[in-house]
């Protein structure tokens, strides 16, 4: 996965140099230290989805784009396969599936998120927007400005995704979730 981290940065690099965006801005922007930034950019970090969506707006790019190297085409419709999706490793305590890196000028990313279990309470993120998620499978603590929230399959919540969240499997068992981040 680090080359995958290191092909994205790459790419996420040319193209802010290309805007004539600073690391600096580029950083504030996301609401990180630039040190953090650097990270992803030379691939030594796994970028957060939520970020990653975050740098596409600001570059004005798809984010399709970021994690293929190929510009988005579909206008119209794409169809992505069960299992066919684009993983995207971005947080060690989830990995996520875009459903639709193919079409163009998206106003949310959809992904499919597995969530493994672990020990403790898991580490929090936030990012500008909103976001939906809906429980396919297992059940999930969801953590959200001190409150916590236990999803059964079936169950959905749809929050404000600048307040700082985290979601953790439950009974030893994965959990599945449809996430929509706008």
């Amino acid at each position: 996965m680090k080359e995958k981290s290191k092909e994205i940065g790459s790419r996420i690099k040319e193209l802010r140099e290309l805007s004539e965006i600073s690391p600096e801005e580029m950083a504030d922007y996301l609401k990180i230290d630039v040190e953090s930034y650097m990270k992803y950019e030379s691939g030594e970090d796994d970028i957060p989805a939520s970020i990653l969506f975050e740098i596409a707006h600001k570059l004005g790019v798809d984010m399709g784009l970021l994690l293929t190297g190929e510009e988005t085409r579909m206008h119209i419709f794409t169809v992505t396969r069960k299992g066919k999706g684009v993983e995207v490793e971005r947080r060690k305590q989830y990995r996520y599936e875009n459903l639709a890196e193919k079409f163009i000028h998206k106003k949310a990313e959809p992904f499919i998120v597995t969530v493994e279990p672990r020990d403790g309470k898991p580490k929090t993120n936030s990012h500008p927007g909103q976001e939906f998620n809906y429980v396919l499978e297992g059940r999930i603590r969801f953590y959200i400005h001190d409150n916590e929230i236990i999803l059964n399959e079936g169950d959905s919540i749809f929050f404000d995704s600048s307040y700082e969240h985290a979601m953790e499997a439950l009974d030893g068992k994965r959990a599945r979730f449809l996430a929509i981040i706008m």
